[in-house]
């Protein structure tokens, strides 16, 4: 009885998220959520039986993801006690029931699987783990050859050879993604501590909205206000979600002062130096076209430390040899879902074997890549494994010629 009244509750709530999406958003958006919540009911069905003794909190989670979903079709930001009730246990019960497909298949061909919980205690986790950041400060390296093309992982830190008394300390914020889990308040705490680490640089490296946060201008600005302590410190560049409000993006930093560099340089004096800063747009196709033509409309100077804001890393690759001393990416959230919470390098993404830098300090020849884990996440309903980061970074200049 009870299988058939929430077999009926979920074809009922899928049939009405994907009417209502067709009908208020677009058609490529109702096909996309159609998908999405079709295979978390699939799932959630087949999941159900095993939550017997705590159907009415199943149910009650249940339904909250479907009222997130049709509250998407007229998306915006909402209140604190939305989140709480209906934005924060919709992700989580998404989370844990995608997580939770073995456990489904299984269950849906009459198997009894172990430990049906678990997928949701991890999503249990995974919902902390999205609500905080890790903070830390990491020491990177420039300036050294590396004779391996591409190199994953931390590159060894030689003090001996460090050319400056004093490194250029950066502030990296990416991907803060203004919606159900980074609100105004949160994004101006982070903002307001990234002032506090008295860093000589704040760069932002793009992705700053979410469809929640698009039709109002002022949340951005308004989360961005303590940088404006920093005149002419603070940085960004556009990452892919910036050109679904370009205009939105850009009225938030011209309030506060902050510089968008949109394929363009700018060269600033720091205490720890000269430093050259190149802002790349994000584009789709043609990247190696497109990063060729930036640098050489924006040569490098001598003497200046060069900084590339490049929100996409998988575009590392394509930068022209020698170009960027410290490239600085976002855009893949330190790949959302993996075991770097247990110091382990792997994540969802390379489950797949895409070769995408996901995380971390990469090398190229002298170019080096700092992928930074995102500020907040998107897409996935939450991190699992892979903390946020919040970090200042301690920027190291060797002076160290390739050997032959």
């Amino acid at each position: 009885m009870y299988v058939h009244w929430f077999v009926a509750l979920t074809l009922g709530g899928w049939l009405t998220v994907v009417a209502v999406a067709l009908l208020g958003r677009t058609r490529p958006f109702a096909a996309f959520v159609g998908v999405l919540l079709g295979i978390y009911s699939l799932s959630a069905v087949a999941m159900m039986p095993a939550f017997a003794r705590v159907l009415p909190l199943f149910t009650a989670l249940h339904v909250a993801v479907y009222l997130n979903f049709l509250a998407l079709s007229r998306p915006r930001m909402r209140s604190l006690p939305y989140r709480v009730l209906v934005s924060w246990p919709a992700s989580f019960m998404v989370a844990g029931t995608l997580l939770a497909l073995p456990w489904a298949v299984l269950s849906a061909a009459g198997l009894s699987p172990w430990v049906p919980w678990l997928p949701y205690a991890l999503a249990a986790v995974g919902l902390v783990q999205s609500l905080t950041a890790k903070r830390e400060e990491i020491d990177l390296v420039v300036g050294q050859w590396q004779d391996e093309h591409d190199i994953p992982g931390p590159i060894p830190h030689p003090r001996g050879d460090v050319r400056e008394e004093r490194p250029l300390r950066i502030v990296q914020i990416s991907d803060p993604h203004l919606g159900p889990f980074m609100s105004v308040a949160r994004l101006r705490r982070i903002a307001q501590r990234a002032v506090d680490a008295k860093p000589d640089l704040v760069l932002l490296t793009g992705d700053f909205l979410t469809m929640e946060s698009q039709s109002d201008p002022d949340l951005l600005l308004r989360a961005l206000e303590p940088l404006q302590a920093l005149p002419g410190r603070v940085f960004a560049c556009h990452g892919n979600h910036d050109h679904e409000a370009p205009h939105v993006v850009a009225r938030a930093m011209e309030h506060n002062g902050i510089v968008l560099l949109v394929d363009d340089s700018h060269e600033i004096e720091t205490e720890a130096g000269h430093v050259q800063l190149v802002g790349m747009d994000f584009v789709w196709r043609g990247r190696d076209v497109h990063l060729a033509r930036v640098c050489a409309e924006h040569p490098r100077k001598p003497g200046m430390t060069r900084v590339v804001l490049l929100h996409d890393p998988g575009a590392f690759k394509h930068l022209p040899a020698g170009e960027g001393d410290l490239v600085l990416s976002g855009h893949t959230h330190g790949g959302q879902v993996g075991l770097v919470s247990l110091g382990l390098s792997w994540t969802f993404l390379r489950l797949f074997g895409l070769k995408i830098p996901d995380h971390g300090f990469w090398a190229r020849g002298t170019d080096r890549m700092w992928v930074h884990r995102g500020t907040g996440h998107y897409g996935f309903p939450l991190r699992l494994g892979v903390p946020a980061e919040e970090s200042v970074l301690r920027v190291h200049r060797v002076s160290r010629p390739r050997l032959s």
